[in-house]
């Protein structure tokens, strides 16, 4: 047998065996763990029954995968904990779902190219395909991190988009009469057919609120979740303006007038931009099929006339 083919097997041995393994950890019947998980719903919503059953199937059947990327210690603290915050996940099976798809697309995708070339019987030179499962192995590593990004980059972008208007209205509320913490809740009452995202956000600001917290580590949570810039501005101004007792609806309005002259801004930058990113469409797409179709036909016919009578003569 061949090295690709010693290969090949390990690694269907691996992934059957350890298929067979998340199966019976998921399976398996557990009598006090059980006992206990059903004398801490007994209270619960139906709702919540169900979100804690989901989330208990979820961490059974990632957890063995999870604990071989899982580091060691002190992940809990770290940065990667406040971007799942700010891609909008608290649930507690995220970081088991987030580490056990890193294991799962670092050894499937070596996997799936070991079968195809096992069923293709391709001939690869060693190096090659050593050199080919280790970049599919790192690929399918990294993948999870820049699907992350890209959804933090999202819920960023609609938080940024949906603030100024937010601001707004929260100054609509402070100058009728309520109080900032009264026109928070108002706002993420009326926010919720626009973003919600930013409904969401302020509606855990509230229950912060109501469970005790100051408002300023409310709002510093707000900030901490988020990742804006423009929020962690806007909690900055709300704080100072209630620690020196300076009036927060004209800071709202000002600060609202240069959240929107922001957007206005990135919106024209990003109309800018649109020239420069069709410019390499149209060399290497369009331009091509646009002189095949009108200097094609001009070609056929000097090739079938003007060639032949050029070599007649």
């Amino acid at each position: 047998m061949t090295t690709v083919q010693i290969a090949y097997l390990a690694v269907i041995f691996i992934m059957v065996a350890g298929a067979a393994f998340a199966v019976m950890r998921a399976l398996a019947p557990r009598p006090t763990k059980t006992r206990l998980d059903q004398i801490a719903a007994e209270g619960a919503s139906p709702q919540e029954k169900v979100d804690s059953q989901w989330n208990k199937s979820v961490i059974d059947l990632a957890g063995p995968l999870a604990k071989l990327a899982l580091p060691s210690e002190g992940w809990e603290n770290s940065v990667l904990r406040t971007r799942f915050m700010h891609a909008g996940y608290h649930a507690r099976s995220v970081p088991m779902v987030y580490f056990a798809a890193k294991t799962l697309l670092a050894l499937a995708l070596p996997g799936i190219f070991l079968l195809y070339a096992g069923i293709g019987r391709l001939e690869l030179d060693t190096s090659v395909a050593l050199a080919a499962l280790l970049g599919l192995a790192a690929s399918g590593y990294y993948l999870p991190n820049v699907i992350l990004a890209r959804l933090i980059a999202l819920r960023q972008r609609e938080l940024f988009e949906s603030f100024p208007d937010a601001i707004d209205l929260m100054t609509v509320c402070i100058e009728a009469g309520l109080g900032l913490d009264a026109a928070m809740v108002r706002v993420g009452e009326e926010m919720r057919l626009r973003s919600r995202v930013l409904a969401g956000e302020l509606h855990l600001v509230s229950l912060e609120l109501r469970a005790g917290r100051t408002r300023e580590q409310a709002l510093r949570n707000l900030a901490l979740r988020t990742g804006v810039e423009e929020i962690d501005a806007l909690v900055s101004m709300l704080v100072q303006a209630d620690r020196f007792g300076t009036s927060i609806a004209t800071s709202l309005r000002v600060h609202s007038d240069t959240l929107r002259t922001t957007r206005r801004l990135r919106a024209e930058e990003a109309a800018a931009k649109i020239a420069l990113k069709l410019l390499f469409p149209l060399i290497f797409f369009i331009f091509p099929s646009l002189l095949l179709v009108l200097m094609g036909p001009a070609f056929i016919n000097i090739y079938r006339i003007l060639l032949p009578t050029l070599a007649g003569q």
